[in-house]
């Protein structure tokens, strides 16, 4: 048996609908194991999932200042990546 890892929607009448075709050229029955979110009331938020205006700000900021020639030295560029 192999495995392949697709997401999908399961509509209101519980058909599967993938996100991508696959690219395998088979037609044969399939097992599928489904994984999905239980909604809770306390629900992580992302470290990581910064906003993209907030993104797009920095981007247009740095931008600026590399235009400036305002720039960090490459020593310097890592220091305080793990804050």
């Amino acid at each position: 048996m192999r495995a392949v890892e697709v997401t999908g929607t399961i509509d209101r009448q519980g058909h599967l609908l993938l996100d991508q075709p696959f690219d395998v050229d088979i037609s044969s029955r399939v097992r599928v194991i489904v994984l999905f979110s239980e909604p809770t009331e306390n629900t992580e938020i992302d470290p990581d999932d910064t906003p993209n205006e907030e993104v797009k700000a920095s981007l247009k900021r740095a931008f600026q200042q590399a235009k400036s020639g305002r720039r960090i030295p490459l020593a310097q560029m890592w220091d305080r990546i793990d804050d």
